[in-house]
């Protein structure tokens, strides 16, 4: 997924020398409201390789996050960008883990992430990320430029440089705020995700009912 906001930040930080002739790969590419592919084309990448967990628009290849090494091996390419899609991985340390080593060293990280943003299941939707949590998540990377949005929603944007002799952060231990659970956690278990979907359950019944009895009202309003 990507908006006007991500369009525009990739157009500025992404340089020709860093996409030209090079690899590239997006993680989370299938087009929902928009990409950011024709503006990285247009810098001329050797190749341009979309990824995504089912078929459609932007999917080259299908392949979870947490499998791009299994899949294209360590050090494959040289920039790698994912945008709106750690939020929608369960297992984030397993995605982020992959992000890093199938980049190269002295290869590019080009990550777009929200801190404050609706529920929305792609198919699922589970975290969010602040300032704070990307200087600790890499750490073991040279953060180029980190951003906030100061309008709501918030997106936090982050470019970041693979540096010689990386070796990658522990990160088992780090929780990240989960949109499931309105806490900080390590981990989302099913029996919190089944408590979530009984939570959802019941607002929807309660709103249909609500949306009736305003309907109702109006219709009886306009008959007398």
């Amino acid at each position: 997924m990507c908006n006007i906001q991500a369009v525009l930040w990739g157009a500025k930080h992404l340089a020709r020398a860093e996409v030209q002739g090079k690899r590239v790969l997006e993680v989370g590419s299938y087009d929902v409201n928009g990409t950011i592919r024709p503006i990285i084309s247009l810098l001329e990448p050797a190749e341009y390789i979309g990824v995504d967990i089912q078929a459609g628009p932007g999917v080259d290849v299908i392949c979870p996050a947490e499998k791009l090494v299994e899949r294209f091996g360590r050090e494959s390419f040289d920039l790698v960008v994912s945008i709106a899609a750690l939020e929608h991985i369960r297992d984030w340390r397993g995605a982020v883990t992959n992000l890093k080593n199938v980049c190269k060293t002295g290869g590019t990280l080009f990550l777009i992430v929200p801190s404050v943003w609706p529920y929305h299941e792609y198919p699922g939707d589970y975290w969010r990320f602040f300032p704070d949590d990307i200087r600790r998540i890499f750490s073991d990377f040279e953060i180029a430029v980190l951003e906030e949005d100061e309008r709501k929603p918030t997106l936090v944007y982050a470019k970041m440089i693979k540096p010689a002799g990386f070796i990658e952060a522990d990160l088992a231990d780090y929780p990240l705020y989960c949109v499931v659970t309105g806490g900080r956690e390590l981990e989302v278990t099913d029996r919190a995700m089944q408590g979530w979907h009984a939570r959802r359950l019941i607002f929807m019944e309660r709103l249909k009912t609500l949306l009736f009895e305003v309907a109702k009202f109006i219709y009886l309003k306009l008959q007398s």
